[in-house]
């Protein structure tokens, strides 16, 4: 069975997701079965590549609030990721353009890497103040999980390599209907939004793998 993940990196709920859906995996008796996808969705694609700025001051802009309110709401937020046991900061975060993110995480599930990176990057991102808009700071990232250096420093220098993968994976999501992240598709038969609790992902995948054996054994009658 097949689970494919519609993220980005920028997206404080697709970190806390992914922690939630590893923990609601980990509850189903099938889960060596299950084959985990991670597909590209970039939540500001007009964001200036190059160009970063502090997260709160976008947010502040973004929704007409002052200062305080966002980091209240950022504090909120960080609640309920320290409560899956994730590290996250209130303030001091970059926002900026993850294009090339997600052309790094395509090379990296080319090499069988890309749930590494992506753990590393979400890390890098709210956790540490390490900048993952910085291309420096991501190349640090492909070879902490184990990416060729001289590979992952080509494809961030060719603005073409993998692009077509992540343009691929942003008109999957439109056709299926996903409009934010985390987007979650079982089988092509199930689709879940947000960052669910665990055991709403551990019956999504109870109910996808029944449905996947009806299937078969219907067809096998």
């Amino acid at each position: 069975m097949r689970v494919e993940i519609w993220s980005d990196i920028a997206c404080p709920w697709c970190y806390i997701g992914k922690a939630r859906f590893e923990k609601g995996l980990a509850a189903f008796p099938h889960r060596a079965d299950v084959e985990v996808v991670h597909r590209s969705f970039e939540l500001d694609p007009t964001s200036p590549k190059g160009v970063t700025e502090p997260v709160t001051g976008m947010l502040a802009r973004k929704y007409g609030r002052t200062h305080e309110e966002v980091l209240a709401m950022e504090q909120q937020v960080a609640s309920h990721a320290h409560a899956e046991g994730l590290g996250f900061l209130a303030e001091g975060r970059d926002h900026g353009n993850t294009f090339d993110i997600h052309r790094l995480l395509h090379l990296a599930a080319a090499r069988g890497r890309q749930d590494a990176l992506l753990d590393l990057a979400f890390r890098a991102n709210f956790a540490e103040e390490r900048s993952v808009f910085d291309p420096a700071v991501l190349l640090e990232l492909a070879v902490e999980a184990g990416l060729d250096a001289d590979e992952a420093r080509a494809v961030l220098a060719d603005g073409s390599a993998y692009a077509d993968e992540v343009r691929g994976d942003e008109r999957e999501a439109a056709e299926l209907g996903a409009d934010s992240v985390p987007f979650f598709v079982f089988d092509r038969r199930y689709g879940i939004s947000g960052g669910q609790p665990a055991e709403v992902f551990t019956q999504a995948l109870e109910q996808a793998w029944v449905s996947r054996a009806g299937i078969g054994s219907t067809s096998g009658a």
